[in-house]
């Protein structure tokens, strides 16, 4: 039976915040940083009324949803829909068709991401439960990036300089930068534990350009989940969340009773690149009994775990991997596994037979610069930054690619993206660094075209051509299955590939100077964005878009889209 989940109006506005010392006017969602939460349940049909009050464009992307049939709704500005116009509002409609889980939803044009932004809990069916233990209580932890310029603002002058953006001014936890940022030793997010309780924790990274590690002091985490889908469980020190990723982890409260630092750090493989390299903490904090006992694992999740000011000194703090360590980051994915094999929780359904193979070879570009004013040539050497997928840095339309697809619009796009580079070489190490040197990038709107019910197989590798670098690839209206990843050019003769029990996911880490491997079913007709999900490498251009078409019965074919559906 479906269940229709109506969702109140989401206005869209601007709202007056106070951080860092500093009062500042950031895009919102209801008023609230981060935005508000949307509960549902497996199969619900979920109906959000998105109201745009503010002067910017605006759209809306549920991210890891996988949207069957109902492309219009996807969300990315220009690949699935025009923007929400202001003043304009959209209502998208959409099932949660055998999905549960962590996810979230963020806004999805220039970089509103920013600050617009919140979870997506989808809990088992009515009556249905975890395969794993029932947690005591749970909790959603929003994982962020802070900025005291005006988002827009900033994505402007990155634009306009050729250049690299800043770090961010602070990581933040569910809004809070935590004790040691300027003005902030009372804007903490604390979680009251209690004594032997077992809680489950749904980590978000919602960051605009960073990944991150995360850990609690003194505390061991299982991991239960990963990206919206069950995993083997497994114990671990701490995560590395790339932005886009989610994971749910079990925490049981068997330590002395104190105070705990919840930590997150980043990670940055990459050399020569801005960042804030600091650590900001949120506060696991015991306490000897709470009225919070009587709550149900749910009713707990929904209650607002608000700012709790520090009342002493946290003694208690994690140890994280350093900012670089790819090897431990390559340890932690590597014992992701999905929960297999289960009927019930997890069915694996690996493709075997493939039937389109396409090598994307990802990374960084650089333009040569047109203009005489050396600030707007702030790129290496004097150029202009880009980033690509097999050399191709994409452009998007004036309208959205679905819109002319679906009405056979010429001239907005072309159905030639390339399966592979035009030139193989050793990518990694031996890459120019030279513009105008092999890898200098074309600009093109391209889509790869599948038939509909084809599996595909994505090999992913890191280019050196600026400079290695993790990517966090998401795929826009399926999971698929990460086979493996490894450090160093690909090599089908002595990649490790996982066929057995591979991890499903919506975004993968594809390492620095490394590669990575997936497969999906193109079962999903419409067209479907896939892009690095640091914000500057899309705004770059590192992304591209898969065109799969109808397919022959009633259940393999696009609907026409809503009536009100925005217009560019």
């Amino acid at each position: 039976m479906e269940l229709f989940l109506m969702l109140g109006p989401m206005p869209v506005q601007t709202t007056s915040i106070t951080k860092l010392c500093k009062t500042s006017t950031i895009v919102t969602v209801n008023g609230m940083y981060p935005g508000p939460t949307i509960y549902a349940r497996e199969d619900d049909r979920v109906i959000v009324k998105v109201t745009n009050l503010t002067p910017y464009n605006l759209s809306i992307h549920w991210h890891g949803v996988r949207q069957r049939l109902t492309c219009w709704f996807d969300g990315p500005a220009y690949i699935t829909q025009c923007p929400i116009q202001a003043g304009q509002s959209f209502t998208y409609k959409f099932t949660l068709l055998n999905q549960r889980g962590t996810l979230f939803w963020h806004a999805h044009i220039s970089w509103l991401r920013a600050t617009v932004h919140g979870p997506l809990i989808i809990y088992p069916k009515q009556g249905g439960s975890y395969p794993f233990q029932t947690p005591f209580q749970e909790h959603v932890i929003v994982l962020g990036e802070y900025w005291l310029q005006d988002i827009q603002e900033l994505e402007k002058h990155v634009k306009d300089s050729g250049g690299a953006p800043p770090g961010s001014d602070a990581y933040i936890f569910n809004g809070h930068p935590g004790p040691l940022h300027n003005c902030s030793k009372s804007d903490v997010y604390s979680v009251d534990v209690t004594k032997r309780k077992t809680y489950l924790l749904r980590i978000i990274n919602t960051a605009l350009n960073m990944e991150h590690f995360f850990g609690v002091a003194n505390h061991s985490m299982t991991v239960v989940e990963a990206d919206g889908e069950y995993t083997k469980p497994f114990n671990t020190s701490f995560l590395m969340l790339t932005p886009g990723q989610t994971y749910n982890v079990l925490i049981t409260a068997d330590q002395p009773n104190g105070k705990y630092y919840m930590a997150m750090a980043p990670y940055m493989p990459a050399k020569r690149v801005p960042f804030l390299n600091k650590t900001s903490y949120a506060i696991l904090n015991y306490i000897e009994s709470s009225k919070l006992d009587s709550l149900s694992p749910i009713e707990s999740n929904m209650s607002v775990q608000k700012s709790s000011p520090e009342r002493s000194l946290v003694p208690y703090k994690p140890i994280l991997p350093c900012v670089n360590d790819s090897d431990s980051v390559q340890a932690f994915t590597g014992q992701i596994r999905s929960l297999h094999p289960n009927e019930h929780w997890s069915p694996i359904d690996v493709p075997l037979k493939i039937d389109k193979s396409l090598f994307f070879a990802i990374g960084l570009n650089v333009f040569s610069c047109s203009s005489s004013d050396p600030d707007k040539c702030q790129g290496p050497n004097g150029g202009v930054f880009a980033a690509s997928v097999n050399n191709i840095t994409f452009k998007r339309p004036m309208v959205s690619l679905l819109n002319a697809y679906y009405n056979n619009l010429e001239g907005y796009y072309t159905a030639d993206f390339p399966d592979k580079p035009e030139k193989m070489y050793d990518f990694v190490n031996e890459a120019p660094n030279n513009i105008g040197v092999d890898t200098q990038p074309v600009i093109g709107t391209q889509v790869s075209v599948l038939e509909y019910g084809w599996t595909v197989q994505v090999i992913f590798q890191d280019t050196g051509t600026i400079g290695t670098e993790n990517h966090p690839i998401h795929l826009h209206g399926f999971s698929f299955y990460l086979l493996g990843s490894g450090i160093g050019n690909f090599n089908s003769t002595t990649a490790a590939l996982n066929l057995y029990d591979p991890p499903y996911r919506n975004t993968v880490g594809v390492p620095a100077a490394g590669w990575a491997v997936i497969r999906f079913r193109a079962d999903n007709p419409g067209v479907w964005f896939m892009h690095c999900h640091l914000e500057v490498h899309t705004t770059w251009g590192l992304s591209m878009a898969f065109l799969v078409k109808d397919g022959k019965g009633k259940m393999q074919t696009l609907p026409p889209p809503p009536p009100d559906h925005p217009f560019c």
